[in-house]
């Protein structure tokens, strides 16, 4: 069912908690479900341990979302309708000792543990369990285990209602223009958002081959660093390639700048969601587990996103990811990035994000999942 037929759902309050590790994936999607949540008519309270990353992801807040700081020392309201832990994070044993005590007396909170987005089989086995609570502060209550995914099965994936419309109303050049990243006539936009030890020299290789001028428009951290060493090694050999070091973005702004680029190599969760509903070509690079447990998570999502591309398509974004992910040789040569390359990657881009378009986004799912539940 489309999402303007869904009936209005009951207000309710919620209680996202969010514990930042080391990265900004975490406080990334919990911010866009908090938003998501209250651009629905939701109460939304988001804890988080270390809010600084929304100073610059998202300064000017959101009506209806209120951050409060999560610490040991915090005296804990009553708990909402809904509680949502991401990650596995571990609510405060008060508040959840609170919980059970609010479900003696009343409706309990429906409690949810939102997980990690992969495209492995488990999560449609995993996906909607229960975890009966039958010992510490919270016993008596359930757990219920909610995972984001690519199937009917799943949780499905964060999407803002509007983000269709915003996309087609997207002013690309004025957009650019405003960032101070005007493109010369013919110059291809590349962003890089990586963690470290990403081929930053292999990538400028290839960008180099065919001499089409390049604009690389790197994140903060690990991608301008990698990016001005390797163009530096590079030497005249890159003399059509150029980097702008970009300022931490808003999230909206990130999401511009990749509907804006021409190829985007982006990390981890949040932006790896946001490159595909972009539906512009894309290289992921998974976080990187001292297990390998990311290579099965990388082969199950390009297995199901590329059934339908084109051959010569699926095997350069196969070869790209594995480079980028570490998982080949190092010496093994790898797709140039030419035009017509690109294209072909385009278009098994926006078949992707048409296919995902056409099933409910995460907060129109979870939402029914709560009034299941409730």
């Amino acid at each position: 069912m489309a999402l303007a037929t869904l009936p209005p759902s009951p207000t309710l309050s919620w209680d996202i908690f969010c514990r930042v590790i080391d990265n900004f994936g975490d406080i990334g999607v919990c911010w866009r479900l908090a938003c998501n949540l209250a651009e629905r008519g939701q109460r939304v309270r988001l804890w988080v341990d270390d809010p600084s990353a929304l100073r610059w992801m998202a300064p000017d807040g959101h009506d209806g979302v209120d951050v409060s700081a999560w610490l040991t020392s915090t005296d804990f309201p009553p708990p909402g309708d809904v509680v949502v832990e991401a990650f596995g994070c571990d609510p405060a044993p008060a508040f959840l000792a609170a919980m059970a005590v609010h479900g003696d007396q009343a409706r309990p909170p429906v409690w949810i543990n939102l997980e990690y987005l992969s495209a492995e089989d488990y999560v449609e086995r995993s996906h909607a369990l229960a975890s009966p609570q039958m010992s510490g502060p919270a016993r008596g209550l359930v757990k219920w285990f909610f995972y984001p995914g690519f199937t009917a099965r799943t949780g499905g994936l964060l999407r803002e209602p509007a983000l269709a419309s915003e996309q087609a109303l997207f002013d690309r050049a004025g957009w650019l223009a405003s960032q101070g990243l005007a493109l010369a006539p013919d110059e291809r936009l590349v962003s890089v958002f990586c963690y470290p030890g990403a081929p930053l020299d292999r990538l400028v290789a290839s960008l180099a081959a065919d001499g089409r001028p390049t604009a690389i428009a790197t994140t903060p951290g690990a991608a301008t660093g990698a990016a001005r060493a390797a163009l530096a090694m590079a030497g005249g050999d890159a003399a059509t390639l150029r980097q702008v070091a970009l300022p931490w973005l808003t999230q909206g702004g990130y999401d511009r700048l990749l509907w804006a680029s021409d190829l985007n190599f982006v990390r981890g969760e949040d932006s790896w969601v946001r490159a595909q509903w972009a539906g512009r070509p894309f290289i992921w690079q998974a976080y990187p587990q001292e297990d390998g447990a990311h290579g099965a998570k990388i082969g199950a999502f390009l297995e199901r996103s590329l059934a339908r591309a084109a051959p010569a398509a699926a095997e350069a974004i196969r070869d790209w990811t594995a480079a980028w992910n570490a998982l080949d040789d190092p010496a093994a040569p790898l797709p140039a990035w030419t035009p017509p390359a690109l294209d072909a990657a385009a278009a098994a881009a926006q078949a992707w994000r048409a296919q995902l378009l056409g099933a409910p986004d995460l907060a129109t799912r979870l939402l029914a999942f709560v009034a299941e539940k409730r």
